[in-house]
């Protein structure tokens, strides 16, 4: 069975985001960029896989310039055996994205599609659940445990009521969550290794896959600064700014 791994390009988590000067999105020139965290938690459940000789391929796939292919060489240096860059400058949204990927899956034909719950730069929680509809796929989303038995696999997740356990039939797709692994780091000569694995390119306007974006950004800013705190003396005090200043009671 071979797993499919989608990661995503993304800002640095340790890096504190700055909005570009022109309030049209999030600055990225010379900031340092890696692989969005989910993403890197859903490789490291596919590696897990493999390890248990329940998985005989992990496929990393991205989709961006042709720079996005350093999260490529870093899923490979984790584990990763292969990587698929279809390459575009265009801005994408998470319809597109999954268009793409259906293309890439039924050319692939894992049994599981392991990706990131959400993306840390939009949070936009939508890429799984729209490829998993376009396949026809069952859907895990949220996963904080899987366990692959025969052709079918069991997804746990949280829920507001406690922990929900879905049995899904293979293939599928699969959404990580936080809790469900501490991720590997890549070691030097893993990061050697990983330069000899093939990376293929594709042209994402080779896949016939329509990539106008229906989403349009207007524009963005930074959030308001927070003011001072004031120190009460008396409870008859606070009521009253309650009351009268912040308006809440």
């Amino acid at each position: 069975m071979k797993v499919l791994v989608p990661v995503k390009r993304v800002v640095d988590y340790n890096i504190k985001p700055r909005v570009a000067a022109d309030g049209s999105g999030v600055e990225t020139q010379g900031v340092k960029m890696s692989m969005n965290p989910f993403d890197e938690i859903a490789l490291e459940e596919a590696l897990r896989l493999r390890e248990k000789n329940q998985a005989d391929e992990v496929i990393a796939v991205t989709i961006g310039p042709q720079v996005a292919q350093d999260v490529l060489r870093t899923a490979m240096a984790m584990g990763a055996d292969r990587a698929i860059l279809i390459r575009t400058d265009a801005e994408i949204e998470p319809r597109v994205v999954a268009n793409l990927l259906k293309v890439i899956v039924e050319r692939e034909n894992p049994g599981i599609v392991s990706m990131g719950k959400q993306a840390i730069d939009d949070d936009m929680n939508a890429t799984g659940q729209m490829l998993a509809a376009k396949l026809g796929w069952p859907q895990g989303t949220f996963a904080s445990q899987v366990t692959v038995a025969d052709s079918k696999v069991e997804v746990a997740r949280e829920v507001d009521g406690g922990t929900e356990v879905l049995s899904l039939s293979l293939p599928a797709v699969i959404t990580a969550d936080l809790r469900l692994n501490e991720p590997r780091y890549a070691t030097l000569p893993n990061i050697m290794k990983a330069r000899k694995k093939p990376l293929e390119t594709i042209e994402a306007d080779s896949l016939g896959v329509d990539l106008t974006s229906h989403l349009k950004l207007v524009s963005v800013a930074e959030p308001p600064e927070r003011t001072a705190g004031v120190i009460v003396e008396t409870v008859e005090e606070l009521v009253e700014k309650l009351k009268t200043e912040a308006k809440v009671i």
